[in-house]
């Protein structure tokens, strides 16, 4: 926090109910983490945890001055030296008295953010008078395929980092200081909004700091947050103050001239075009998926996208009543074989099919086939048949004020056929991810599952007929 933006820091330190507390994506992120650090202790045989369940720092200090006495590894080890404390994922023994830090992360790279906080751990070791030899990284291997029980020593990629890190922690103390000034101040710095804000992680006062900006702002400029940013530090915050002279590109120029008319831009020829492209019958289809960390089948790669739901609505002529078809899976196996039989069967063989932004779609599809090879030739067979909804908003082919810059359907739809989903339980792909694998995987009496399995069928239904509601509005448009 305290490298990210001193402002969020005072407010950790001094005022940390402003802050929010963590919503169930960061909660599910944070779960995992400890997940991935698990299976990474495994790595080191006859590792010690260090005091747990110590009620406070304090503690978990005097008995990890003890742990090392023992010269076994040690997890969560606590340090604290010259104003900085921290625990040690996992410290390991080294020949001759040293020591090394292994920080396990959930990513598949090493980042930036990682280096400054290892190279932090490694500074305050060593000021408590631990001798340090190494510092590694342990990350996730992308192309690491499950295949029964899970080696660590293939799922992690190990990284000597202690040559990278060596500049980093003689700035430590430096940094350390303006951090501690920072918190003495008897009211929060003032900062100016910025890339910061969202760099490495969304802040957690992004919503307070960035609620002065009016709705209209340069910030909405589409793929322009370095434009918009620009053009803040010269006082220019409305799309509509944005002088005549500045070049814009059409997207953007779309986007100011909706700002100062206050109407939907509308081209119908561009509409037009789009929508001849459809055959009928036409089939609105949209997936779920679940993504871990550790993959929880054989075939599956780390954070691959699972697919365990799919709704289908098939118009078969113009003004048809839509026929519906879900799948939603049971139990706790690998969905993806009846996901693929109940979809190959749902799917006519004639018609198109359409989707908001067809590349997932497809991506998991194509997926699902590597996978399971005997649907190869229908995939190639149906993957010509898709039409990407997302286009003619992407393209600027319609744009409403109330977008503020997105394409996004949970945008669109609101914005051009006055429907959305605030009536719903579950209103976005993320929470139902989440809930999917809580009511599964989790240990949940039968009525909760069940209620949330019909959240998921309504949550999802809704998007496929959704499409067809904005499909009609185009249709609408361009009479």
């Amino acid at each position: 926090m305290g490298l990210q933006c001193p402002r969020l820091l005072w407010h950790a330190v001094n005022d940390s109910q402003a802050l929010p507390e963590a919503d169930a994506s960061q909660q599910a992120i944070f779960d995992q983490g400890k997940e991935v650090g698990q299976l990474a202790k495994r790595m080191f045989p006859g590792a010690v945890d260090v005091c747990p369940d110590a009620p406070n720092f304090g503690q978990a200090l005097q008995v990890t001055t003890e742990a090392t006495k023992s010269g076994k590894p040690l997890c969560e080890a606590a340090f604290a030296a010259a104003g900085g404390c921290c625990r040690v994922d996992i410290l390991a023994p080294c020949p001759g008295g040293e020591w090394e830090i292994v920080e396990v992360k959930s990513s598949t790279s090493v980042k930036d953010e990682q280096l400054d906080d290892v190279a932090f751990q490694t500074w305050v070791v060593r000021q408590a008078g631990v001798p340090v030899r190494r510092t590694r990284l342990l990350t996730i291997n992308n192309e690491f395929v499950r295949s029964g029980e899970i080696n660590p020593r293939k799922f992690f990629v190990d990284t000597d980092v202690t040559a990278e890190i060596a500049p980093l922690t003689g700035s430590v103390q430096k940094r350390l200081s303006s951090m501690q000034a920072a918190i003495r101040l008897p009211k929060p710095p003032e900062m100016n909004i910025g890339p910061h804000c969202d760099d490495p992680y969304t802040c957690l006062l992004h919503d307070q700091c960035w609620s002065v900006l009016p709705d209209g702002n340069v910030l909405e400029l589409y793929h322009g947050k370095k434009k918009g940013f620009d053009l803040l530090s010269r006082g220019i915050t409305r799309l509509t103050d944005i002088p005549k002279p500045q070049k814009l590109s059409v997207a953007r120029g779309i986007q100011k001239m909706v700002a100062s008319s206050g109407k939907p831009h509308i081209n119908t020829k561009a509409l037009a075009a789009f929508l001849k492209r459809l055959r009928y019958p036409v089939h609105y289809l949209d997936f779920e998926t679940f993504a871990t960390a550790i993959p929880f089948f054989d075939g599956a790669r780390p954070y691959q996208q699972v697919p365990f739901q799919f709704s289908l609505h098939v118009v078969r002529a113009p003004g048809a009543v839509p026929e519906h078809v879900m799948f939603l899976a049971e139990g706790r196996h690998d969905p993806r074989p009846e996901f693929m039989q109940c979809l190959r069967d749902a799917i006519g063989p004639t018609g198109s099919i359409v989707a908001y932004n067809t590349a997932f779609e497809l991506a998991r599809l194509r997926e699902c086939s590597d996978a399971m090879p005997q649907y190869s030739s229908w995939l190639k067979a149906v993957e010509r048949r898709f039409v990407d909804l997302l286009k003619p908003f992407r393209n600027f082919a319609y744009y409403h004020p109330q977008q503020h810059g997105s394409a996004s359907m949970k945008v669109v739809l609101p914005a051009l056929t006055g429907k959305g989903y605030a009536h719903l339980a579950i209103q976005e792909g993320g929470t139902a991810s989440l809930e999917f694998l809580r009511v599964t995987f989790g240990n949940v009496d039968e009525a909760e599952r069940q209620r949330v399995r019909r959240n998921l069928e309504l949550y999802c239904g809704q998007d496929t007929e959704g499409m067809i509601w904005i499909m009609n509005s185009l249709n609408d448009l361009v009479r």
